[in-house]
């Protein structure tokens, strides 16, 4: 028998206020003059609250990060490319945003010390050598990416993740302060990400007293904040931002499910980012995930949350026929979803008709 030995995230400070310990966490991880890299979602450009705030050292420098679509390969070599023609090597990498930007992060600390193309790693542990120092300060709240073993890439082919044990953040700051005054939409998107984490982990194949006991949490949190409570407050941070972390600790044993492998294929072919995406396909599988589905629009109507539809009409045989292809190139969801037989279960007409719901 086979038990997954776990990589987690180095360190983690968290407290409201706690980003301004930055300088102190960072100073000991610096390399002589190699600077430190931060990477910064592009919405904070000119906006100095933030960015003046950043501790920097010597050569550092902020590198605007553009999430107006979701990380791609091309992306992240070019900066890796651009950052070793600059400086050589570097220090480390801080990725300060949502899930894009802390994906990026990882990306490129992983491709600072790995040869040829990101592409040439997404898939499951097929990184070699361990990146450069990285740490992720998320100013949203829901992906999991500050706690997860991947960061997902779309690529020449494909919408994957670089899978692997060196894939984790160093360090984590988790600062409830960053992630007020979200956009309302864009934080029930990214939030959602969370919810659905937790629905697909607790009802998975994969499911173990590990999973269960942080999917729990994370979903009695958002239940909590998005179903109980009527105004959004300082408390409702501090438990978005610990749902977060708990529903991404929940699927690093297990995995996500239908929701998220769907979503890949949406992502891939439309550019529909992956929290909204999530939502979009979320809303029309009741068949799988019945009491799940149920909350999920109770929410969308408390909180007054638009969710896109007819995304999909008017595509060509052949648009469907890719976003069948990259969604069944995810076994381990499709398996943790449906089990061992899923093939069987997921054929592509099914997946076709599920795809025109949209």
């Amino acid at each position: 028998m086979k038990f997954r030995n776990f990589k987690m995230v180095g360190y983690v400070i968290y407290g409201r206020g706690s980003f301004g310990q930055l300088d102190e966490i960072l100073a000991p991880n610096r390399k002589g003059d190699a600077p430190m890299i931060f990477f910064v979602d592009h919405v904070f450009e000119n906006k100095p609250a933030l960015t003046g705030r950043i501790p920097l050292r010597g050569k550092d420098k902020v590198i605007f990060i553009n999430v107006t679509d979701e990380p791609k390969t091309t992306y992240v070599d070019k900066i890796r490319d651009d950052l070793k023609a600059e400086f050589g090597e570097v220090s480390g990498i801080v990725g300060i945003g949502g899930g894009s930007v802390m994906d990026m992060a990882k990306a490129v600390s992983l491709m600072m010390n790995n040869p040829g193309s990101s592409a040439d790693y997404q898939g499951w542990d097929l990184v070699k050598f361990p990146g450069v120092y990285k740490v992720g300060i998320p100013t949203l709240a829901g992906t999991g990416a500050e706690v997860s073993r991947t960061c997902v890439l779309t690529g020449p082919t494909r919408k994957l993740g670089m899978n692997s044990d060196f894939t984790p953040f160093d360090q984590i700051v988790l600062d409830p302060e960053l992630i007020k005054d979200a956009p309302v939409n864009q934080r029930f998107y990214t939030a959602m990400d969370c919810y659905i984490h937790c629905i697909e982990s607790l009802e998975g194949t994969y499911l173990n007293a590990f999973s269960r006991s942080y999917g729990e949490k994370a979903l009695e949190l958002c239940q909590e904040i998005f179903l109980r409570k009527d105004n959004w407050d300082d408390d409702a941070d501090e438990k978005l931002m610990m749902a977060s972390y708990a529903g991404g600790m929940s699927i690093a044993y297990s995995q996500v499910g239908v929701a998220h492998a769907v979503s890949y294929g949406l992502a891939y072919l439309l550019g529909i980012k992956h929290g909204i995406g999530n939502c979009i396909v979320f809303d029309k599988i009741e068949e799988f995930y019945p009491a799940g589905v149920k909350e999920f629009k109770q929410m969308v109507e408390k909180h007054n949350i638009d969710i896109p539809q007819g995304i999909t009409k008017g595509l060509t045989d052949a648009d469907f026929n890719k976003m069948i292809d990259v969604s069944l190139g995810m076994a381990p969801l499709w398996e943790n979803a449906l089990g061992p037989t899923w093939k069987e279960q997921m054929t592509r007409d099914r997946l076709r008709a599920l795809y025109e719901k949209f």
